[in-house]
């Protein structure tokens, strides 16, 4: 099953497929064909041999019936050398359904992964695959409420994304005042929720006076009810823990003692910023320092 992370950015476009082109606007050079309407497409690929090829989803943007480009939408939280492999093979399926261009639009939730996701893909002499990438950094802060209510998912995707940053409390604070209030907003203050870090979470149900926040939306039941949601948190954070690993023994020479602490660490956080120190520390102490 994929974890509540992947679903939970993969739900918002598509709830929204809008977003996608949103998105895709605000880091392309050149302006997107004229279209009236962005509509969600099937996701499958079912005349791939073999038959699990699926993206995340994607999205046709449309004129007066004619798709005038598709973009296939991939939730990418960590590197995976699989994916330059199963890529190209979305967009040239798609292609060929569709008639049209296309593009693959990567949405990662770490400036870490984003990095690794920009990394064109050659396909042959003169013919090479450049994912356009949302990270972090790509995506606004968006601590005023009069945005917030004009692009709701925006904000989510902003809350999401900048869940370990400095603007996160700010962020936070306009989820709580105005999401709720919008079509879907409990879906969507679940869908913020689910990935929120420990003392996030805290603070955001402080925010909304509900004291222990009780989860609403069929993803909250999906990932809650069956008391999953504790697992996949242990899992990604195990996923992180053996990424910060591999970094650290490539630079340094590890110890037992500082593997047992990384491995022993459920803070994602906490991984988060040991991994994003090792890749440019000195020191082995200086990864772990403070």
């Amino acid at each position: 099953m994929p974890s509540a992370m992947h679903e939970v950015l993969a739900d918002l476009f598509r709830h929204r497929p809008l977003l996608a082109a949103e998105l895709l606007q605000r880091v392309l050079d050149t302006p997107l064909p004229e279209f009236t309407d962005a509509r969600l497409e099937g996701g499958d690929f079912p005349d791939i041999d073999p038959t699990e090829y699926r993206a995340d989803a994607v999205i046709a943007l449309t004129s007066n019936g004619t798709t005038a480009l598709a973009i296939v939408v991939e939730a990418q939280l960590r590197p995976d050398p699989g994916k330059p492999w199963s890529w190209p093979v979305y967009l040239t399926t798609l292609r060929a359904r569709l008639r049209c261009a296309v593009v693959l639009l990567v949405v990662c939730p770490s400036n870490r992964t984003a990095a690794w996701c920009r990394t064109p893909i050659p396909l042959a002499p003169g013919c090479v695959l450049t994912p356009v990438v949302i990270g972090p950094t790509e995506v606004p802060v968006i601590t005023d409420p009069a945005s917030a209510l004009e692009n709701p998912e925006m904000t989510v995707l902003s809350a999401i994304t900048h869940r370990n940053d400095d603007a996160r409390d700010k962020i936070l604070s306009v989820v709580a005042s105005t999401i709720v209030d919008v079509p879907n907003g409990e879906m969507y203050i679940d869908l913020v929720m689910a990935v929120l870090p420990k003392a996030a979470r805290d603070m955001l149900e402080t925010l909304m006076s509900t004291g222990t926040y009780e989860y609403k939306s069929e993803f909250a039941r999906r990932y809650y009810d069956r008391g999953e949601a504790q697992g996949e948190a242990r899992g990604e954070a195990r996923g992180e823990a053996k990424t910060l690993l591999k970094v650290l023994r490539h630079r340094f020479s590890v110890p037992d003692s500082v593997a047992q602490r990384v491995e022993g660490c459920t803070d994602i956080e906490q991984l988060d910023t040991w991994t994003d120190r090792a890749l440019s520390a000195d020191t082995l102490d200086e990864v772990f320092e403070g």
